[in-house]
């Protein structure tokens, strides 16, 4: 038996647009619930959110293959990124990353020897069903969806040259941390951070990666896809919840007043 298809791999390798949601709560409700709303991915993010391993595994599981599921590790260390694999995420996201030599470490990290540096350690993890997945240390390198994370304006620059690399499959921008690194903390609508994504957008198209960022609202979200985007957030459970409930009350409040 081979390590399951990867789905969002695949549909990336065919230059298809897909759009999906962060998870930052650390629940397993919520992601079971995200699971059933039509995304065609869904990140369990342990670098900004309160994540450990165990709660990636309750929320793996609460996804219940009905979504893609990607994690977003705190750090693109080799034992982190296999303690993230051995769970049974076949997409990883590491974030800050700067230059080309880190990009091959990361792909190295992915994936076993011969091809890289993974530890062994099929028999007992998630990724295997516990070891009754019999091929899969011969089949899970081709599986792995590898995606990097590019948030200053240097790694910007360098960002054809990252998605050239081979085993990348996407380069996805950070418009919060770009943004600060251009001298515009908090604006990430800024003309000049626009005017970059804009540019860098296609570049990582061209060099044979799927362009990815994420929108925070439906006019962003546009831009983004008219500049190329094909790896498309779209929003989070943090700040969706928050947006619906402060609408909530402001309608209340206002009925309130009305009547």
């Amino acid at each position: 038996m081979a390590a399951p298809e990867n789905e969002l791999k695949q549909e990336l390798a065919k230059g298809e647009v897909q759009m999906g949601i962060w998870l930052a709560f650390g629940s397993d409700a919520v992601a079971e619930q995200a699971s059933a709303c039509g995304f065609d991915w869904c990140l369990v993010d342990s670098e900004h959110s309160p994540n450990d391993p165990a709660q990636v595994l309750g929320q793996l599981r609460a996804l219940g293959g009905r979504t893609n599921a990607v994690m977003r590790v705190p750090i693109g260390e080799d034992w982190v990124i296999k303690r993230a694999l051995d769970l049974g995420v076949q997409s990883i996201m590491v974030p800050m990353v700067e230059t080309v030599a880190q990009a091959e470490a990361a792909v190295r990290a992915m994936r076993y020897p011969p091809d890289g540096v993974r530890g062994m350690g099929p028999t007992q993890a998630r990724a295997t069903r516990y070891g009754t997945i019999s091929d899969y240390v011969g089949t899970a390198n081709a599986q792995i969806c590898c995606i990097l994370q590019v948030e200053s304006a240097a790694a910007l620059a360098a960002a054809p040259e990252i998605a050239a690399v081979d085993g990348v499959d996407c380069v996805f921008i950070g418009p919060a941390d770009l943004s600060a690194d251009m001298g515009f903390p908090g604006q990430a609508d800024h003309p000049e951070v626009e005017a970059a994504i804009a540019t860098a957008l296609p570049a990582i198209a061209a060099a044979g990666a799927a362009p990815g960022i994420l929108a925070f609202n439906e006019e962003a979200a546009a831009r983004y896809l008219s500049y190329g985007a094909q790896f498309l957030g779209v929003g989070a459970d943090v700040s969706s919840l928050r947006g619906a409930l402060l609408r909530l009350a402001a309608n209340s409040r206002a009925m309130i007043a009305g009547s």
